[in-house]
């Protein structure tokens, strides 16, 4: 048969009009999300844990007056436990979400550990604006908004207790060699309070891109294939038996 508009024969235009549609289709990648649910909350569970434990044997201490000021002044303890906390708990999560949705390829397996990170930062910096940062370690105490003592009114020294009447001398001296203390720790401590408050960020910060790595290498892990940058170059010159597997798992 010939068409009237173009003299071309049914034969020759469909192979045309498949190759164009064909070319609009998009061909997306499914996301499971009860996958990503669990893994997410796997992974906030492990950091909780890892962040508990840290505080149990002191590589942890949260209170005001240990904020961090200088980087090259902080424990190695408490550093070890903030990096295995914000690196190896999104790898559970990612490694977690991918197994369950059982994904056999890199790609999708990668892309779904990074969609559990990006469901996980809402929920964390939600318990900590509920108070609950300093749990998971000293990190994620920096998403918690501006602190109290980065605003003037958390300054954790008491003031000397104002003298009566009839202070004798020596009190009057001692009162006023505590007030001089007070004053002087009042202004360092406020000195100090952009610093704490610019590390606390970059604490944060560093917590969040480790996590984001953390879970992208645990869905990579869980896929199961060769952790290698060239490995889709030759993925395709496997058995068709193992491509047909992988794919139809997807």
């Amino acid at each position: 048969m010939i068409t009237a508009r173009t003299g071309m024969t049914d034969v020759e235009s469909r192979p045309a009009e498949a190759a164009e549609a064909q070319y609009e289709r998009w061909h997306h990648w499914h996301v499971n999300w009860t996958a990503i649910w669990v893994g997410t909350l796997a992974a906030i569970a492990v950091a909780l844990v890892i962040g508990l434990i840290g505080i149990a044997v002191g590589a942890h201490v949260l209170s005001p007056e240990n904020r961090v000021v200088d980087l090259r002044q902080m424990h190695t303890g408490a550093l070890i436990f903030s990096v295995c906390a914000a690196f190896f708990a999104f790898v559970v999560g990612g490694w977690v979400a991918v197994k369950i949705a059982g994904i056999l390829r890199s790609e999708p397996a990668m892309l779904h550990g990074a969609v559990v990170w990006v469901v996980a930062v809402p929920l964390i910096m939600a318990l900590s604006a509920l108070g609950g940062a300093q749990m998971f370690g000293g990190w994620y105490a920096g998403l918690a908004g501006t602190p109290a003592w980065a605003t003037g009114t958390g300054v954790p020294f008491e003031r000397p207790d104002a003298l009566g009447a009839g202070a004798t001398e020596s009190e009057r001296a001692e009162y006023l060699r505590a007030m001089g203390d007070y004053r002087g720790r009042v202004r360092t401590w406020n000195e100090e309070t952009p610093k704490a408050a610019r590390n606390s960020a970059l604490g944060a910060l560093t917590a969040l891109l480790l996590g984001l790595v953390g879970s992208v290498i645990g869905g990579w892990m869980g896929s199961g294939e060769p952790m290698s940058l060239t490995y889709h170059r030759t993925r395709n010159g496997r058995p068709q038996s193992s491509v047909a597997e992988s794919g139809g798992r997807m």
